[in-house]
């Protein structure tokens, strides 16, 4: 009798995803800890200089001068690559949609060095989104050595997008969510062991320079009572009614600076370089992104009024900074704008007599949850990157409840995803003619799909694309006509790499026929 001989094949995917991050990791990890480093650097200078031109207003002319300069100096970057426009994080998403593409050396450099002197001189803007891209930057160009294209070459970017955010705020977990939640739409393992093991690895890199306290640690007291949740349905919906009005201006400012300034787009930066000059003479404390704010208010609070100014400064220079096109992002500014309304909403529950004054700092953490999670729409990406920061678990329940009504509220008023937002200002319509070289997209279906329970056959789908595969769990079903679509199913579509974008958009038309486009 003769024993039948089995081969075992082994799958090495998922180990060269570890490797390839790894590599990822490392060179975004020093890349952007180089940048975050710079800025800091800067800033610290920024505020000597301001020191000391209290003391001597003479100087303040000449230091105008200087700053009009390096406006123009960065404006003509941006003139001249316009993909470092802004935060960043639109451009990578894009990128891993198809919807746009751009070369990586003049990218890196120039937001780079943008990034340093418009974040270090004391806008209001933040480095998250900046070395968002700028670690997917460095993976497009690795994956450039390494002559992929295609699928790996996105799983390389998605990586370097998750360990630049891990290289500037020691979050790894959190900015592998993000990037699945935010940038990549897709919980595929591939995406997340890719992503994981850059931004792990980033973080080691970083916390070698800059230790391993997370950029907003805060400490609290004790947890919050149940008693006092109400008081986070309150918070939450006023994050959320703020969040919007910080989106629409947010969205909007660009159409305000043409109408208001008769400069060239690419110069619109000397608005905000002449404006921080007042900021840093009176309230040099609150230049930058605003890391060093959250800290120190969470220590000490200052009294109502004052927090409110505080607010309105950092939302309107915040929208005019990122108005104005300079690479900068936004995601620390709006933790900041949301540590100030939890120190707002805390210090007048304490005025009325509804919260004791020893739970202040825990009201600020929640409400940076709650207001990134109302703009951004990314509300598990909130929620863990607090948890993170705060390296604490005690506060989950809250804060889940301060992000949800936050993001509902947003969510009522018709908000979008904020980056998602700022890509179709980007974007041209997509050609449905393209071709070339084949890709694939690969397209979830929610609980709330008009595609669930349809037959393949049923469907019209996308010219220039061909279903190939479904996969449902663990497995890949190959479909044929009579294969019914699931919820929870991702399709795996095959089409022309430049003619992704098409096919995404004719799927979120079917996926959505009344014309609501999927968050």
């Amino acid at each position: 009798m003769q024993q039948s001989q089995q081969t075992t094949h082994h799958d090495f995917t998922r180990v060269q995803a570890i490797w390839f991050g790894i590599l990822v990791g490392i060179g975004a990890g020093i890349v952007v800890s180089a940048f975050r480093l710079s800025i800091e650097q800067l800033l610290k200078l920024m505020r000597v200089i301001y020191g000391w031109l209290g003391g001597h207003p003479i100087w303040v002319l000449p230091w105008a001068i200087l700053l009009v300069l390096v406006a123009v100096f960065v404006g003509h970057l941006v003139k001249q690559t316009g993909m470092i426009k802004g935060s960043g994080i639109p451009q990578i998403e894009g990128q891993l949609a198809g919807d746009l593409d751009y070369p990586w050396r003049p990218v890196l450099w120039k937001k780079f060095v943008g990034g340093i002197l418009g974040i270090g001189a004391g806008l209001f803007l933040g480095r998250e989104g900046p070395s968002i891209q700028l670690g997917g930057t460095v993976a497009q160009g690795l994956a450039e050595r390494l002559n992929f294209n295609g699928r790996r070459r996105r799983l390389m970017i998605a990586g370097g997008a998750a360990a630049g955010l891990s290289a500037a705020f020691n979050a790894p977990i959190a900015s592998t969510l993000f990037v699945l939640e935010e940038v990549y739409h897709s919980f595929s393992t591939l995406v997340w062991i890719t992503s994981l093991t850059s931004a792990v690895v980033a973080d080691f890199v970083s916390s070698e320079v800059f230790g391993l306290t997370p950029v907003l640690h805060i400490a609290y007291q004790r947890a919050l009572p149940l008693k006092y949740y109400g008081l986070l349905l309150i918070l939450g919906v006023g994050l959320g009614l703020l969040g919007y009005v910080y989106q629409q201006g947010t969205l909007r400012g660009g159409k305000v600076y043409a109408k208001l300034t008769w400069l060239p787009a690419h110069l619109n930066g000397i608005v905000p370089f002449l404006l921080v000059i007042p900021i840093g003479l009176f309230w040099p404390e609150s230049l930058g992104g605003g890391n060093q704010m959250i800290v120190d208010f969470a220590q000490t609070t200052p009294l109502l009024v004052p927090l409110i100014g505080y607010f309105v400064l950092r939302l309107v220079f915040s929208m005019i900074s990122y108005s104005s096109g300079l690479p900068g992002g936004i995601f620390l500014p709006i933790l900041t704008l949301g540590a100030l309304l939890g120190a707002i909403g805390a210090q007048s529950f304490v005025a009325l007599g509804w919260l004791p004054a020893g739970f202040i700092a825990n009201f600020i953490i929640y409400a940076m949850a709650g207001y990134f999670a109302g703009i951004s729409k990314a509300p598990f990406t909130a929620i863990l990157l607090i948890t993170e920061m705060v390296e604490s678990l005690q506060h989950l329940l809250p804060l889940a409840v301060v992000a949800i009504v936050a993001y509902i509220t947003v969510d009522l008023l018709g908000g979008a995803p904020i980056y998602e937002a700022l890509l179709e200002q980007m974007v041209t319509p997509a050609d449905p003619d393209a071709h070339g070289l084949s890709d694939r997209v690969e397209y979830p279906i929610g609980e709330d799909s008009a595609l669930v329970e349809c037959q393949v056959r049923d469907l019209k789908w996308p010219l220039g694309s061909l279903l190939v595969g479904v996969q449902r769990g663990e497995r890949q079903v190959i479909p044929h006509g009579d294969t019914l679509i699931r919820s929870g199913d991702t399709l795996i579509i095959l089409t022309y790499q430049h003619n992704r974008a098409y096919v995404r958009q004719q799927m979120r038309r079917m996926d959505h026929p009344a014309g609501y486009l999927p968050e």
